[in-house]
């Protein structure tokens, strides 16, 4: 039986696994950091309180249990050896014939990874949890200080990078302090915050026309948040965001500016771009090694004309399933086929009722773009338990301004003598 490897279990990964599962003269191993796979575009709406993790995230053994072929571990992959065909990780050595390599992507700071103890992203499900203990400590601070200068700069808030992620975590801060914290503070008015978006670009949400990007842009502003487009961040500290003269002083800085590729491909010592992806050939494997496959935001695929398949989840399911189809037909002795990829469009929301959606030459925006965003996301959430519990809650949020609840965690730091230090 030809033994196929897949790292990572992200939307790229998991989808190569569902192709190979259960098929004859094939096993698989899935290898991930984590026992489960993340639901990222709801990510934001964890940081916000709106979801708990554990909606938007699936357990990979439950996912791929009717799979008898496929086989799961736990762990960090350090290398590959691609001469001798072995994955090393850090519970052993693993041999393959196929491998896959679906790692995702993690934020780019350009040079600065000292901004990311004072500018978290948000990649994982810890991540989510730590920009909403800031987000609410902010607040709480903000509640008890008798200093005015003080609370203006904690209920002031600056989200860098203007594209999703960014404009999605501004909205939910914006509709946020508007419509539910205000219910519950004494000393403050959070419909005072402040919210920032500082964007090194023309306009925000670049990927959209300048039509939907307009309508963003004002949906935003109803919300309070301020965007502030070609400008570019120099340099960011415990205080706030140095934006060349300019200075704005912030008690929680989010970074939603940039991504580049997991560095297991330079490791390998493959030649990658400047974003650290790797080039794939059109049937989505390595030049020199037909036997890998790359997938998902870790792939730089080209596409006529230069242009390059942007990282989103439509594109890494699309690559996940072609990958597996082209092994299934590489064992078999079958020509492989060159991916081919079907644009479904693109969505973002803003906030309650307001979101745009481009397809083509049809574009959307407001309540039924919004509808729109709703049901794609929702269908594809694994499982129905996933689903109903994850619309009971929207339909909740949305309908009373309500959220899960804010509690707000304590940081804990682990030192290795086994002291806990608060």
């Amino acid at each position: 039986m030809k033994h196929i490897v897949i790292v990572g279990g992200g939307f790229a990964g998991i989808n190569a696994a569902k192709a190979l599962g259960n098929k004859k003269d094939v096993r698989v191993t899935l290898i991930d950091r984590n026992n489960y796979h993340l639901f990222q575009p709801l990510l934001y709406q964890v940081a916000m309180a709106a979801l708990n993790g554990g909606e938007i995230s699936y357990p990979f053994r439950k996912m791929l249990t009717k799979y008898r072929n496929i086989t799961i571990y736990k762990g960090s992959v350090e290398n590959v050896d691609l001469q001798n065909k072995k994955v090393q990780t850090e519970f052993g050595d693993i041999e393959y014939d196929y491998l896959v390599l679906a790692c995702g992507s993690k934020h780019h700071y350009f040079g600065h990874n000292e901004w990311e103890s004072f500018a978290p992203g948000l990649k994982t499900i810890g991540q989510a949890s730590e920009i909403r203990r800031r987000v609410m400590e902010a607040y709480e601070h903000a509640e008890r200080t008798q200093d005015p200068t003080e609370r203006k700069k904690l209920l002031t808030f600056v989200i860098v990078g203007g594209g999703p992620a960014g404009v999605e975590l501004a909205g939910s801060i914006g509709e946020m302090s508007r419509y539910y914290l205000s219910k519950y503070y004494k000393n403050i008015d959070p419909k005072r915050t402040r919210i920032f978006v500082v964007h090194s670009g023309k306009q925000i949400l670049k990927e959209f026309s300048p039509e939907l990007s307009s309508k963003a842009a004002r949906a935003l502003e109803l919300l309070g948040v301020q965007i502030w487009t070609e400008s570019k961040v120099t340099n960011i500290d415990e205080n706030g965001v140095q934006i060349g003269k300019e200075r704005i002083e912030a008690g929680t800085v989010l970074w939603a500016a940039g991504v580049r590729s997991c560095s297991i491909g330079k490791t390998m010592g493959i030649n990658t771009d400047s974003s650290g992806r790797i080039p794939v050939t059109e049937l989505l494997s390595l030049e020199e090694h037909p036997e890998v496959f790359c997938g998902g935001d870790q792939a730089r695929f080209e596409l006529p004309g230069n242009e390059q398949l942007p990282g989103l989840a439509s594109v890494a399911l699309q690559q996940g399933k072609a990958i597996g189809k082209n092994i299934l037909r590489d064992v078999a002795g079958k020509p492989q086929k060159p991916f081919s990829y079907f644009d479904k469009g693109k969505m973002a929301t803003i906030g309650k009722y307001k979101a745009i959606v481009e397809f083509g030459n049809t574009k959307l925006s407001g309540i039924p773009a919004w509808f729109i965003w709703l049901l794609v996301h929702i269908y594809f959430l694994s499982g129905f338990k996933h689903r109903f519990f994850v619309l009971l809650q929207w339909g909740w949020s949305y309908f009373t301004f309500g959220h899960a609840t804010r509690i707000v965690n304590r940081e804990w730091r682990f030192y290795p003598d086994g002291d806990v230090v608060e």
